[in-house]
C-alpha cells in the first residue's frame, strides 16, 4: 500500500559511541528517504567520531575505531546530510527519545541549525504500543489466559492486577532483553526497588534530553538540580545567573537551545 505523503518522510537509525546525548557521537548513519510518490532512497555512511569508540559499544554494533579511520567527521558529512533530509518528517523506532535528540545535537555541534519545528516526528516503537492492548484485561488473558470477569470491579481489578504482577515475576526473572540499539539488561528481578525504577513513568522532555520537561500544566520545569519541579521562567526571573551557569556547563546544545528561547519569550 502507498503511505499518504505531503512532504517526503525520512526514516533513520543511528549507531554511536554511547547512550549520552551530550556527550557521545554518531558513528554510523542510516537514512531512508520515502518520497512522495512512494519511491524511496538510502544513504548509509560511517562517521568518523573524533573520540575512541568504547570497546564494550563496538562488540554490540560491530563498528571498531579502525573502521571509521579516513571517514567524514559529521561536521564534514553534515550539509551533504541535511540536503539529503531536506524538509522532511523524521521516523525512526524509539527515535523521539534517543535518535531525533542525538541527531540534532550533532548538527548544532556542526554549527548547522538543525530545526525540528515544523517538521512532523513518529516513533515506530509508539505506534506498536498504541495499538497493541496494554489494558488490564488484556494482561489478565496474556498473563493468566483467562478473561477477566468483573472488570473494573475494585476487587476483580486488583486480585487481578497482583496475579498479574506475580506471573510477571515468575515469566521474566533473570530473562536478558536487548534493546533496539543492542543493549543487554536483565530488568525484571524480584526487587521491588529494580522494579519501581523499571516502571516509573518519564516526564514529557521538553528538550529531548529531558533536563527541562513539561510539567501536569504544560509548563517548563527543571527535572534536575536545586530547582527541580521550578518553572524555568519562574527561576530564570529571579535567579538570572542560572541561565548563564547552564550555558557554560556540560549540558547539551539543544538543551542550551531550548532555554535561549524561553529566556527570549520572557523579554
Amino acid at each position: 500500500m502507498n503511505i499518504k505523503l505531503n512532504k517526503p518522510l525520512v526514516f533513520f537509525d543511528l549507531e554511536a559511541t554511547g547512550l549520552n546525548i551530550g556527550s557521545d557521537r554518531i558513528v554510523e548513519i542510516s537514512l531512508l528517504k520515502l518520497n512522495i510518490d512512494n519511491s524511496t532512497e538510502t544513504k548509509t555512511q560511517k562517521i568518523n567520531p573524533q573520540i575512541p569508540i568504547p570497546d564494550v559499544v563496538s562488540k554490540i554494533h560491530g563498528i571498531y575505531d579502525k573502521d571509521v579511520v579516513g571517514c567524514k567527521t559529521f561536521k564534514e558529512a553534515a550539509p551533504e546530510l541535511l540536503r539529503f533530509i531536506g524538509n522532511a518528517d523524521l521516523a525512526g523506532y524509539n527515535s523521539n527519545k534517543y535518535d531525533v535528540p542525538l541527531l540534532a545535537e550533532e548538527f548544532l555541534r556542526a554549527e548547522v541549525d538543525f530545526e525540528l519545528e515544523g517538521r512532523k516526528l513518529v516513533d515506530v516503537q509508539n505506534i506498536f504500543h498504541f495499538m497493541e492492548p496494554r489494558n488490564l484485561s488484556a494482561a489478565y488473558k496474556f498473563y493468566c489466559n483467562k478473561p477477566l470477569e468483573n472488570a473494573h470491579s475494585a476487587e476483580a481489578d486488583v486480585t487481578a492486577t497482583f496475579e498479574i504482577f506475580r506471573s510477571q515475576i515468575q515469566r521474566y526473572e533473570g530473562q536478558e532483553v536487548v534493546d533496539a540499539k543492542g543493549n543487554k539488561t536483565i530488568p525484571v528481578v524480584n526487587d521491588i526497588s529494580k522494579l519501581s525504577e523499571l516502571t516509573t513513568a518519564k516526564s514529557k522532555s521538553a528538550d529531548l534530553a529531558g533536563r527541562i520537561v513539561f510539567n501536569e500544566n504544560g509548563i517548563e520545569v527543571f527535572a534536575f538540580g536545586k530547582h527541580k519541579d521550578k518553572p524555568v521562567v519562574e527561576v530564570f526571573t529571579k535567579e538570572p545567573s542560572y541561565y548563564n551557569w547552564m550555558m557554560q556547563g556540560d549540558f547539551p546544545l539543544y538543551t542550551k537551545k531550548i532555554i535561549t528561547k524561553i529566556r527570549l519569550k520572557m523579554k
